[in-house]
């Protein structure tokens, strides 16, 4: 990893680690500061992926069958230099990794490479993950030329049907144009050390391709391949994406006959860890909180230090140990 060591995030990384075994025997505290920010460039995206929250939004038959989700449909828009720069003042010291998404596709926000220059001159670790519909050769050069330390290009397919199916809206060969950009980009900047990571879900509409893509995904110009679980809606009866092996499912078929979300171990390392900040500036404990409900507070009216520390964030920890709130359900981390 990349990024500046200093006594200030070596003494945090200690106190983060502390504070987290010490919940594991029932006490909560938090005397540190967030070691990972994932900040929310946009809240737009141009595709409309179904297991998304922007894409369900966006699908204008899926609002008309269930109306009582177009609450999801959130204001479009993209976080200002202005609110980034707090961000990052508040957290430069002690925190070792800023990553750049969140709800929509980072790379509609015209200023994403200024931010990662600036977060990257402050010594921090820096990711974002793409559907890589906006990377232009321009784009792939100036990503590197910010000092970017890692890109997920998310591509669920090798075909035209099997990358359709879930990235609607998307091409596949604008995919395979971007791994090139980048790949080309990474070879002519000789300071880069960028990983080009190839993502994709594990999904019943690819799943015949999996084998394939191990094979052939350096030669798309992938540094790494990895493959995710995909968080499904209105899954208990089956979904029509889910795999057809249930070990790449986050779902099991219960003696009821329905499927289930699979059980998962209580008190998460990442809410001890990191936080969201989002566009409006709310900050949230994880990525898996979409609809703001557990946020913390507001970074316009408070610094992220107190946030990240106050009487909510704990309460919520103190429930991720002994509960499982609802959005860590969800999680299959």
């Amino acid at each position: 990893m990349s990024v500046a060591l200093t006594r200030s995030r070596f003494t945090n990384a200690l106190r983060c680690y502390w504070n987290y075994a010490l919940s594991r025997f029932g006490l909560v505290r938090i005397s540190h500061m967030p070691l990972f920010v994932s900040v929310e460039p946009a809240t737009v995206c141009q595709l409309k992926c179904p297991e998304c929250p922007v894409g369900r939004a966006k699908n204008a038959s899926h609002a008309a069958h269930r109306p009582e989700e177009k609450s999801d449909d959130r204001v479009q828009t993209f976080m200002s230099m202005e609110r980034f720069r707090r961000v990052l003042e508040e957290c430069q010291e002690t925190a070792w990794v800023m990553q750049f998404f969140f709800q929509g596709e980072p790379l509609l926000n015209k200023n994403l490479p200024q931010m990662i220059a600036e977060a990257h001159a402050a010594g921090l670790y820096t990711i974002v993950s793409t559907n890589a519909q906006a990377i232009t050769e321009e784009m792939a050069q100036a990503l590197v030329a910010a000092g970017l330390d890692r890109i997920i290009v998310s591509m669920d397919g090798l075909t035209d049907e099997s990358y359709g199916a879930y990235r609607i809206g998307g091409s596949l060969e604008q995919c395979k144009a971007a791994l090139r950009w980048l790949r080309k980009s990474k070879i002519k900047n000789q300071k880069s050390k960028i990983l080009i990571e190839l993502q994709c879900l594990r999904l019943k509409s690819n799943e015949h391709e999996w084998g394939e893509m191990r094979r052939v995904y350096k030669t798309l110009g992938a540094d790494r391949l990895v493959f995710k679980t995909a968080q499904l809606y209105d899954y208990a009866d089956g979904h029509p994406l889910m795999p057809s092996d249930p070990r790449y499912s986050r779902y099991i078929m219960g003696a009821d006959g329905k499927y289930h979300r699979r059980r998962l171990r209580k008190g998460c390392f990442r809410v001890w860890s990191g936080c969201v900040v989002t566009t409006n500036g709310d900050v949230l404990p994880c990525c898996y909180d979409k609809a703001h409900a557990h946020a913390y507070g507001n970074n316009k009216e408070s610094a992220i230090g107190e946030l990240f520390r106050n009487a909510i964030s704990l309460a919520f920890r103190k429930a991720a140990i002994h509960e499982q709130p609802d959005i860590c359900k969800e999680c299959w981390k």
